[in-house]
């Protein structure tokens, strides 16, 4: 079977813990998967094939590149390595039947450390500066993603077409058309796709939404979602060399090349357009995620916000204030952030509100709590704990997407919402949403964000 034909950089390697054009054609395709005739039939029947190629929508049944049975490692390679990325070796590493083979990386001196750390242990690890390299190693099962925002989408498709399952980090993409053309491609090559809202997975948080749905709150009409924290300023540094052992422009990729900064590297990169999507990307998505699985609400018919810098003067390019409201047909969804308050709001700092007829319930790092209209408290419980990674292994070996807590579709609905409150803010004004095709109605400026301008050779597969 020929996969899709599509442009990799020579050199494909990346850095911290956490972007290819796209026709707006292939935005809305919401093809059912198809079967890669590769898959084995070693422990099937032709009849249990037919029928759990039947059983597609709630549950698919996706193949491997080979079926394994429950006691075969999952091989595991990491693209991204530092922050976010370190802390997702540490999870797969950890859990039964897994293991980390691959670590790639496009800081020398990152790799290397964390390869040392492998083989101090005596456990055989790969070291990869070039993505691709890794990615042609068809032992490998899963590639999971922590680069920078805008390198999300390129790696995950890639790795979708080579034929691996993949858990990428939040947000999902840089642009809505680069989350639907995932979307479409992990569909279409039959790919289990985790989104890193890692909150989806925990036990109590499940049981609070729960609680929130059975209709004991009346009707929820509104839902706040809150990223309240403190971060400081990065100042104004200015352009530098590149330190050695780093690759620059590859880590730039698709991004417009310009010279090395400081602040434009590690971690900083959140706060600037070309790499990250500013904090509602960064951490707001878990609430916004949850604001949205609390409402049973998927893409809203409109949206408004503004945001602006009411706390640093410094390099900063993205706010760190900022007001969202997600209008649908009956419920609001408002996004509140201030990254200038340390201490919480409501009884947390990053965390949820929902208002009902008859009560309100709050869900964030301290759990869930209910409060009834007349100021009596109600059920709560704490957030439980989880294991998003242990999910999406079970999904992967299921080879159901049903068993994902945050799948492909999940993910791209919440990256939705915050890239559509940054263009809002961007542009001025409220946007009326066209969430059948995912475009802004009539409104040409705003509709230039769906997607961006990716340097040559860093171009997205096409369907």
């Amino acid at each position: 079977m020929a996969f899709p034909v599509f442009t990799i950089p020579k050199a494909f390697g990346f850095g911290d813990s956490s972007s290819l054009v796209i026709d707006e054609q292939q935005t809305n395709n919401y093809e059912l998967p198809y079967f890669d005739r590769r898959l084995t039939m070693n422990n099937l029947t032709r009849r249990d094939f037919v029928k759990s190629t039947a059983a597609v929508g709630a549950a698919i049944a996706i193949p491997f590149s080979k079926v394994r049975g429950a006691n075969d490692y999952l091989r595991v390679g990491v693209a991204g390595i530092r922050g976010r990325g370190g802390g997702l070796v540490n999870e797969f590493h950890d859990l039964e039947g897994v293991r980390v083979v691959a670590l790639c990386d496009i800081d020398s001196d990152v790799l290397d450390k964390r390869v040392k750390q492998f083989k101090d242990r005596n456990e055989q690890v790969a070291g990869y500066g070039d993505y691709r390299r890794m990615l042609e190693d068809k032992s490998i099962d899963i590639i999971a993603i922590a680069t920078p925002d805008h390198w999300h989408v390129p790696i995950a498709a890639a790795s979708v077409v080579a034929g691996k399952d993949v858990y990428v980090e939040k947000p999902l993409s840089h642009t809505i058309a680069e989350g639907r053309l995932l979307v479409n491609l992990a569909r279409k090559h039959g790919r289990m796709v985790q989104h890193g809202t890692q909150t989806r997975s925990a036990g109590g948080v499940r049981e609070g939404i729960e609680y929130l749905q059975s209709g004991k709150l009346g009707k929820i009409r509104m839902a706040k979602a809150i990223n309240c924290q403190l971060r400081g300023p990065i100042g104004r540094v200015a352009d530098s060399e590149t330190p050695p052992g780093v690759n620059y422009d590859l880590w730039l990729g698709p991004a417009p090349k310009r010279s090395f900064n400081r602040n434009r590297y590690h971690y900083n990169w959140h706060w600037f357009w070309d790499y990250g999507t500013g904090d509602i990307g960064n951490d707001g998505i878990h609430q916004i995620d949850i604001a949205r699985w609390g409402l049973g609400a998927e893409m809203p018919n409109a949206v408004s916000c503004s945001g602006t810098q009411l706390f640093y003067d410094d390099d900063h390019q993205t706010p760190d204030t900022q007001i969202a409201t997600f209008e649908y047909d009956d419920v609001y969804l408002m996004y509140e952030m201030r990254l200038w308050t340390p201490y919480p709001l409501e009884g947390h700092d990053n965390g949820d509100m929902f208002y009902g007829d008859e009560g309100t319930m709050s869900i964030g790092r301290k759990g869930w709590q209910v409060t009834f209209k007349n100021g009596k408290e109600g059920p709560g419980g704490s957030r439980g704990s989880y294991s998003h990674a242990e999910n999406f292994i079970k999904a992967v070996r299921s080879r159901k997407a049903s068993d994902l807590n945050a799948d492909v579709e999940v993910g791209h609905r919440s990256a939705t919402l915050c890239h559509m409150a940054n263009i809002a803010m961007r542009v001025g004004r409220r946007l009326k949403f066209d969430a059948a095709n995912e475009r802004f109605i009539n409104d040409a400026e705003a509709n230039t964000y769906l997607t961006k301008q990716y340097r040559k050779g860093y171009e997205l597969p096409t369907l």
